[in-house]
């Protein structure tokens, strides 16, 4: 949707972590693969099992393109905007960003008025918004399949995904429905900003073509796999630069399973806002572990209050930045081990609202384990 498409010029996360953004679903494996010379025009893929296919746009643009539908949101007195969206069942669901079908963020987000779906064949029926999660940024909608022709994509898995992999996008740029760019994975486990300011983790940026419009259509790999939901891109003019970002696969399952069953989707929260450990910086600090987040941020009555977690107080600057000394480092969550924000979110991942989690954290240079229990994710992030 393009309202006009929020998140165009949206900058990366911050890094700090306030909870983690889940992931979740399993799909089958495929066997990863390697770049080798290919005719002029052509990415070669050597599969893991020896034999050779060709990145072919054509291909994927002729499989899946009728699988891919352009969204118009209608809010009432007339405005709205235009989206993209992908068909992912023959009972008429469709996914999509959750922002191409709602209005306003955080605690103010709400739904469109009329959502209506474009096919490429010309059809345009209205949809139904099962429910939308703005945390990652996922929404479902349902169109009745009577009279239509549905064509599914398959969901990948993020798995195998490497950095350089041929991939295939297609939406609705600016309004030119059907439209093919492609390009590569330019990188992995990328945080970005959701509709609520927590971060959602393992995004996947690309330098395919991606601008206003091409929300809520698909990434897609080699073989037509969906890999993720186009989203964002980074820019200082708000048209693509060759830095979009797609919300990973695994998120979308996870957030399309809940839809389905709920209509909504939670999350665990811990309620602190980390920073991440490097070597130099345990080195001025004296922090005891060359590796961790570190608390910079305990939000007041949150679960990480309530388990006696601590944020650092004195402010200082090192390398540049700011800093609160004194807080605790998460090392660990349950067995996992802590080395980055990023890991801190993925260890949280699986979890639910409620569910206790042992925490390893050096204390002033001592070691500690804290149990916590997690909470329910607000739609706003607090501000710490």
């Amino acid at each position: 949707m393009t309202r006009p498409w929020r998140g165009a010029v949206t900058a990366l996360a911050a890094c700090a972590v306030l909870a983690a953004a889940g992931c979740g679903g399993s799909s089958s494996k495929d066997d990863g693969g390697t770049t080798a010379t290919a005719a002029p025009g052509r990415t070669q893929v050597v599969a893991g099992d020896g034999a050779a296919a060709a990145f072919d746009p054509q291909a994927v643009y002729k499989n899946d393109s009728e699988g891919v539908v352009t969204i118009l949101a209608a809010e009432s007195g007339g405005q709205g905007g235009l989206g993209s969206g992908f068909v992912i069942s023959d009972t008429g669901e469709i996914a999509t960003n959750a922002h191409v079908v709602t209005t306003g963020e955080g605690a103010s987000i709400h739904k469109a008025s009329e959502v209506f779906v474009r096919f490429g064949d010309g059809n345009q029926v209205s949809g139904t918004i099962v429910g939308f999660d703005p945390f990652s940024d996922v929404a479902l909608v349902r169109v009745a399949p009577q009279g239509l022709t549905l064509r599914p994509l398959t969901l990948g898995s993020i798995d195998d995904v490497t950095v350089g992999e041929p991939v295939a996008a297609i939406g609705s740029p600016f309004g030119e429905e059907q439209s093919l760019s492609v390009g590569v994975i330019s990188a992995t486990d990328r945080s970005i900003e959701s509709l609520t300011g927590f971060a959602t983790v393992g995004a996947l940026q690309t330098d395919a073509a991606i601008n206003s419009g091409n929300s809520g259509g698909p990434l897609l790999d080699g073989r037509g796999r969906v890999l993720g939901i186009n989203s964002q891109i980074r820019s200082s003019s708000g048209s693509g630069s060759g830095v979009g970002f797609a919300v990973p696969v695994d998120v979308v399952k996870r957030s399309l399973d809940q839809l389905r069953e709920t209509g909504t989707v939670e999350y665990p929260y811990l309620g602190v806002s980390t920073s991440e450990v490097y070597p130099q910086l345990n080195a001025y600090y004296h922090l005891g572990t060359d590796h961790g987040a570190w608390i910079q941020v305990v939000v007041p009555g949150g679960p990480g209050d309530k388990a006696g977690l601590r944020a650092g107080t004195t402010r200082s600057t090192f390398q540049e930045q700011p800093w609160r000394e004194g807080g605790d480092i998460i090392t660990k969550v349950g067995d996992q081990d802590v080395r980055t924000d990023t890991d801190l979110a993925r260890a949280l991942e699986d979890k639910a609202p409620g569910d206790e989690v042992r925490m390893t954290i050096v204390r002033g240079g001592k070691t500690e384990v804290v149990p916590v229990t997690l909470g329910t994710r607000p739609l706003q992030s607090p501000r710490g």
